[in-house]
């Protein structure tokens, strides 16, 4: 059986295209599913991503030439438009083949599939439910069954839709991803920590993994409580360990929501690295009172080639953080700050900038953000995540198409200041982080040619921020 596996591209670009001028991680969730089916089938990933013009067109090329039986979408919600408009394409070059989508959005809103060209949908993780379907193909059963594959055909489907998304499968049970089916050189991430002060290359090949899924929190503005019903699942020490030694890239980017919550498991993985000897750099994700807690597994894996932990410091607002419900005071926020620098890791700070600021609120952010130097430090806006409580509550203030929109750069929420205003503040932001980045800061050599592509795609970055009120205007031809 011949399938097809699509990664579609945000419509809303210039903003998201330029900032995966800095960061391109490779279709993991695709990789996954790919490593869920038999080897006998033949499976083709298109991550439409990296396609520089128009992906409808790369898209019907591509399925015009391979004639799948199958075509299979992942998406976020800022996605469902496009991955509609791409299953109209599919049926119409062949009414027969099978259209399948899967990922966050198709988990937690189903219903938003209802009467599109999509036959089957989706909900949890698909790795092992996309087998099953072409099992069931192949035995000329119907593809849908229980609560994990939906078909928009079934006169119930908006019944089924409501219920809670369905319960992970055990985290031994999820595939490993078949990551032969992509071409590893075109996903990279920018790399700005060095102990020795110099980089052979700013933008060194990342490969992605996922050890945990889920997150024992539950953010007001995040989506994973909902999806996992608050449930953490963990690979063992072993399997992780395991998976990166037979990784080919020196660089690694973790994707779990919050690796470091189980401090004995990271503590294992790490003495496992070093006991084997396994000498790579890595990058991730770390509540800032996990950090507090337990500095002396961030200095473990620092022995082990933890170079940047991303740290969703969200505000230094005591006020704020009690809104976004992350359970911290802003002393903890600080406190992990410090114990980073101190380690020598580098932090990427992860502000989140309110829809609500006023000229004084970006102020005291800009100096928070200086304050913070040397350290990586992004911004996004605060965007009600679709099927969270915070969404419901918000529907009836969304200034724009809330999936169109949801990139967590442009606000669907009212602003305070007027749009131009609000966007000349926030790209500011962003223009100052630059000051406060490790690599102005500690003076790291790195090549000349990757110190212009940064400085020109963090410049034509910037611009597009401030321009993005731009999107809100009117067209000419409306």
């Amino acid at each position: 059986m011949r399938i097809l596996l699509v990664k579609p591209h945000a419509q809303l670009l210039v903003p998201i295209r330029l900032q995966e001028g800095f960061l391109h991680l490779e279709p993991l969730e695709l990789e996954i599913v790919a490593g869920g089916l038999e080897q006998e089938e033949e499976i083709k990933i298109l991550d439409l991503g990296l396609v520089k013009k128009d992906q409808f067109t790369t898209f019907e090329k591509t399925t015009k030439l391979w004639q799948p039986d199958l075509v299979g979408f992942t998406g976020y919600s800022t996605n469902i438009s496009a991955i509609k408009k791409l299953a109209e394409i599919t049926k119409t070059i062949n009414p027969n083949i099978i259209t399948v989508v899967g990922g966050i959005h198709a988990t937690l809103l189903p219903e938003d599939f209802y009467k599109s060209r999509i036959d089957i949908v989706v909900r949890g993780e698909g790795g092992l439910v996309l087998k099953e379907i072409v099992r069931r193909y192949k035995q000329g059963e119907p593809l849908f069954y229980d609560d994990v594959a939906l078909t928009t055909q079934d006169p119930e489907f908006m019944i089924k839709a409501k219920t809670e998304p369905p319960a992970y499968p055990q985290v031994d049970k999820i595939p490993l991803p078949r990551r032969d089916l992509i071409d590893r050189s075109r996903y990279f991430c920018i790399w700005t920590s060095s102990d020795s002060g110099r980089l052979k290359t700013l933008f060194p090949q990342v490969a992605s993994m996922r050890t945990s899924i889920g997150c024992a929190f539950s953010c007001s503005f995040c989506i994973i409580h909902h999806l996992m019903h608050r449930k953490y699942l963990q690979r063992q020490p072993i399997d992780v360990v395991n998976e990166i030694a037979s990784l080919k890239e020196e660089y690694i980017y973790f994707l779990d929501d919050e690796m470091f919550l189980n401090n004995q498991r990271c503590q294992q993985i790490a003495e496992l690295l070093l006991k084997r000897g396994i000498k790579k750099k890595y990058i991730s994700w770390a509540r800032s009172d996990t950090i507090v807690k337990h500095p002396e597994i961030f200095k473990l894996w620092k022995q082990a080639g933890l170079s940047t932990v991303y740290v969703g410091l969200e505000s230094m607002d005591e006020a704020k953080l009690l809104e976004y419900k992350k359970r911290l005071p802003v002393e903890t926020n600080r406190k992990a700050i410090a114990i980073l620098k101190e380690l020598g890791i580098t932090l990427h700070a992860a502000f989140i900038v309110h829809p609500d600021f006023s000229e004084a609120d970006f102020r005291r952010l800009e100096k928070e953000t200086l304050a913070l130097c040397p350290a990586e430090v992004s911004f996004t806006v605060l965007s009600p995540s679709p099927g969270t409580t915070f969404w419901n509550e918000n529907m009836d203030k969304f200034i724009c198409d809330p999936y169109y929109y949801y990139d967590c750069m442009h606000t669907i929420l009212p602003t305070r200041l007027p749009l131009k205003k609000f966007y000349r503040h926030f790209s500011r932001l962003t223009e100052l982080s630059l000051r406060a980045n490790p690599l102005r800061v500690n003076k790291i050599k790195v090549p000349v040619k990757d110190f212009i592509r940064a400085i020109i795609r963090g410049t034509k970055y910037i611009i597009s921020l401030q321009l993005i009120y731009r999107d809100y205007l009117p067209k000419k031809d409306d």
